[in-house]
């Protein structure tokens, strides 16, 4: 029988350590957003580890949705955490640990290294969308127009009026009309499954390179083809135009296809501006620096879509903003 852990230990954690076969010898917190959400990297006998998630009973219904992408996205080749032992009534799932580095702590490194990693990330966006749509399309409501537009919402609300960037009544109005049609096209196209927040914070960088892990897939559900794609080349590391040019042409070869990469980029970026804001507003504010390239890559983007090409001279002085100071 093996020992089980002592104080400061939770008992019952080491014990269900102990049931599996392993001895807890040491708990570590990792660092986390504003999710309710709880992630430990946990040491346990002769060298080995594993991450413990723990869920609390307003998320713990997300549980066994974690375990079913799992099963999805390892069955389509995705490499993924494997989950090593559920306990669902107490919340707590032990998963695979893959290493304390993901994409974006590589920030820094040049791009003639990181290429790759984004190569391989492509390709991985590629073989979720090949997922059969029946066995996403349950999970989760898909990105469709209604969730595109809310999650603008809160950009405008957090961001965009506060600060005053949607300008004067008449433009505002007209960049109202603008997003909602945005919106609108990309809900208009054939969905696909949808990692939903596949960016580098997201991926995690395995020895065997340039081979990629992909973490936090509990929101898989369908949504627009270019969506993904979108998300990993502006969220947090922004390759350079020439790399981001090279990987939007092997991936969306086709005109109207790169058209929905830029509506696709557009709302995803604002929309990453209003989460930048909602989580330092609640209290973890280190993703502020983020805001004004990010907002930047936004109307670069928008800039590029039927939509957006009227109003983004108008918007260019607006949208050159300080990253918002960060709350006292």
């Amino acid at each position: 029988m093996h020992e089980t852990a002592s104080p400061p230990f939770d008992p019952a954690l080491a014990a269900w350590i102990a049931a599996l076969g392993e001895r807890l010898v040491a708990a570590a917190p990792l660092a986390g957003d504003v999710s309710p959400r709880r992630y430990t990297r946990l040491q346990l006998a002769a060298g080995r580890s594993a991450i413990l998630a723990n869920y609390p009973d307003e998320v713990r219904a997300v549980l066994p949705r974690f375990a079913a992408t799992t099963r999805l996205l390892a069955g389509a080749g995705v490499r993924v955490p494997r989950v090593l032992a559920l306990a669902e009534e107490r919340g707590w799932m032990l998963l695979e640990d893959l290493g304390p580095a993901t994409l974006a702590d590589w920030r820094g490194r040049p791009w003639s290294e990181l290429a790759r990693w984004f190569a391989a990330g492509r390709a991985a966006a590629a073989r979720i969308a090949t997922l059969p749509a029946a066995g996403v399309r349950d999970l989760n409501p898909p990105l469709g127009r209604e969730l595109l537009e809310r999650e603008l919402e809160q950009t405008w609300r957090l961001h965009l009026a506060p600060r005053g960037l949607a300008g004067d009544a008449a433009l505002a109005a007209a960049l109202e009309r603008a997003l909602t049609a945005l919106c609108a096209a990309l809900a208009a196209e054939t969905p696909v499954p949808c990692h939903r927040d596949f960016m580098a914070r997201n991926l995690m960088p395995l020895p065997a390179e340039p081979s990629l892990a992909v973490l936090d897939h509990q929101d898989l559900r369908l949504g627009p083809p270019a969506y993904d794609l979108a998300s990993l080349l502006n969220d947090t590391l922004f390759p350079p135009p020439a790399l981001e040019e090279e990987l939007v042409a092997a991936a969306l070869p086709a005109a109207a296809e790169r058209l929905s990469y830029h509506r696709a980029a557009a709302q995803r970026t604002l929309k990453a501006v209003g989460t930048y804001v909602a989580f330092a507003e609640r209290g973890a504010p280190r993703h502020l620096p983020l805001v004004p390239p990010t907002l930047a890559r936004a109307l670069a983007h928008f800039a590029r879509t039927p939509e957006g090409a009227p109003l983004a001279p108008r918007l260019a002085p607006l949208w050159a903003p300080a990253a918002p100071a960060a709350p006292a």
